[in-house]
């Protein structure tokens, strides 16, 4: 079986991104390394990281799902923009309440979760780390 999980970039911040993200779902860290992981060969692709930013993290959403990320530090880089949603499918209400009021404390909410025409119930919020969140309950 193929599975396909998230990969998120940070400027910096991957390591407060994560753990707001791992008391959201209630895991725990599968894997966090750090720069000052990497053998000092390999170092030079990462010029503008410090030793104590993450260099790869893994946070097991459930049993097919992981969250992974990294800093990978630009510079002249203000804030991340992207062009993609994570997708949360809940199995009730309550849970996908849950998950949008976390998600969403100190973001910004896009569209209230709420009853659509298609039948599900469902929402959309930006995190306070600029990642989109698409969060529904069939």
């Amino acid at each position: 079986m193929t599975t396909v999980n998230t990969y998120l970039y940070f400027n910096g911040d991957c390591e407060s991104a994560f753990n707001f993200y791992k008391a959201v779902f209630k895991k725990e860290f599968q894997y966090l390394g750090r720069y000052k992981d990497v053998p000092e060969a390999a170092r030079i692709n990462f010029p503008n990281c410090t030793d104590e930013q993450i260099m790869h993290v893994a946070l097991p959403i459930s049993k097919e799902t992981v969250l992974l990320g990294a800093d990978i530090i630009e510079p002249n880089k203000k804030e991340t923009k992207n062009n993609f949603s994570l997708f949360l499918s809940t199995d009730n209400r309550e849970e996908a309440d849950r998950l949008f009021r976390a998600l969403s404390k100190g973001g910004k909410i896009t569209l209230p979760l709420s009853d659509q025409f298609w039948g599900s119930y469902y929402g959309i919020c930006l995190d306070r780390f600029g990642i989109n969140w698409k969060i529904s309950c069939s």
